[in-house]
């Protein structure tokens, strides 16, 4: 009788164990599915981080060489404004003077050209706008990596539950999986609320 009562024993343990591991599956494949979307948001974050410091290069060049061209146009003026002063020929002087206004004009419309947005006032608001995109992306990142890791730490505690039956590491799980919820949320919708790197 004592080994029928033993095996018993042994069936409702072995299927309490089942059902306690069934918990512990589901835990394990919720911390994987916010683990896909912080991954997923955090790539995107990268990504969009990458295309904004690009942007950010390229507009600045191109201000740098509006820079240049500008400067250039300006001194071959004021060159052509001692040259006219040294020559007599009034015909002379007034087709120097045209050239002189045509070189100043282009000079300004390099400084600022609000009709095409390529003046070197827009070019450094918006690769200043640029920057500031890239920065967000980043802080973003940074919430979102910060969450993936808090839910893989998570998955890790859930499969120790498993092997060692030791339940406390399920509930630091669960844990875990809240602090990546935050940090997702952070990153999603106040990445600039709490700096971290």
């Amino acid at each position: 009788m004592s080994e029928a009562h033993a095996s018993l024993e042994h069936s409702e343990h072995a299927g309490h164990a089942a059902g306690h591991n069934k918990q512990i599956a589901l835990v394990i494949a919720v911390l994987a599915l916010f683990l896909a979307f912080s991954e997923t948001l955090g790539k995107s974050a990268q990504t969009s981080a990458l295309s904004s410091n690009v942007e950010a290069s390229n507009l600045w060049a191109f201000f740098q060489a509006k820079t240049i061209r500008m400067t250039t146009l300006r001194t071959a003026a004021e060159n052509r404004a001692l040259d006219k002063i040294a020559t007599p020929d009034a015909t002379v002087q007034a087709a120097m003077a045209a050239q002189i206004d045509g070189w100043q004009k282009t000079a300004a419309r390099y400084d600022d050209e609000p009709a095409t947005g390529e003046g070197r006032k827009q070019l450094a608001a918006r690769a200043t706008e640029a920057e500031h995109r890239h920065d967000l992306a980043l802080e973003r990142y940074h919430h979102y990596e910060i969450a993936s890791a808090a839910f893989q730490i998570g998955i890790v505690l859930c499969s120790a539950t498993v092997i060692t039956g030791m339940v406390f590491l399920t509930f630091l799980a669960g844990g875990l999986g809240l602090v990546g919820v935050a940090f997702t949320a952070i990153g999603l919708f106040a990445p600039q609320m709490v700096h971290l790197f």
